[in-house]
């Protein structure tokens, strides 16, 4: 059984471009465009892992997502991945060690995304859980 991939993003075309390269890697991928919605889907499926978006309606809905996913019992030990351009445009940089207890997320990838990187950090994510 493929592991189940969530995306949380409000770009459509960014979500496709993940999407394609990992059912190209045999997962199973659902998602959402908002944090609302993807709280919903979140606790129905039950995915594996998690790529969340920092920015969608508001500069920083990801984060405070984030935050209710790591209090909510039944899916805080699934694995989140943070996707952000904040680095690009704002020059502020998340590192996974220095900003663990700001933001409870188990990695960062910079937008744009580099497919073999997203597929690495995904595979990585996946075998701690």
């Amino acid at each position: 059984m493929p592991k189940k991939i969530m995306i949380i993003d409000d770009d459509i075309d960014l979500v496709e471009a993940m999407r394609i390269t990992l059912e190209n890697d045999n997962y199973e991928v659902v998602d959402a465009q908002d944090g609302q919605k993807g709280l919903e889907i979140l606790k129905r499926e039950k995915p594996d892992l998690l790529i969340l978006d920092v920015m969608m309606d508001t500069l920083d809905e990801g984060f405070h997502l984030a935050y209710q996913i790591r209090k909510d019992e039944q899916i805080k030990d699934i694995p989140i991945l943070m996707i952000t351009a904040v680095g690009a445009q704002t020059g502020f940089k998340f590192d996974k060690h220095d900003d663990e207890e700001f933001l409870p997320v188990n990695e960062f990838i910079e937008k744009p995304v580099n497919p073999q990187i997203l597929l690495d950090t995904v595979r990585r994510n996946l075998l701690i859980v």
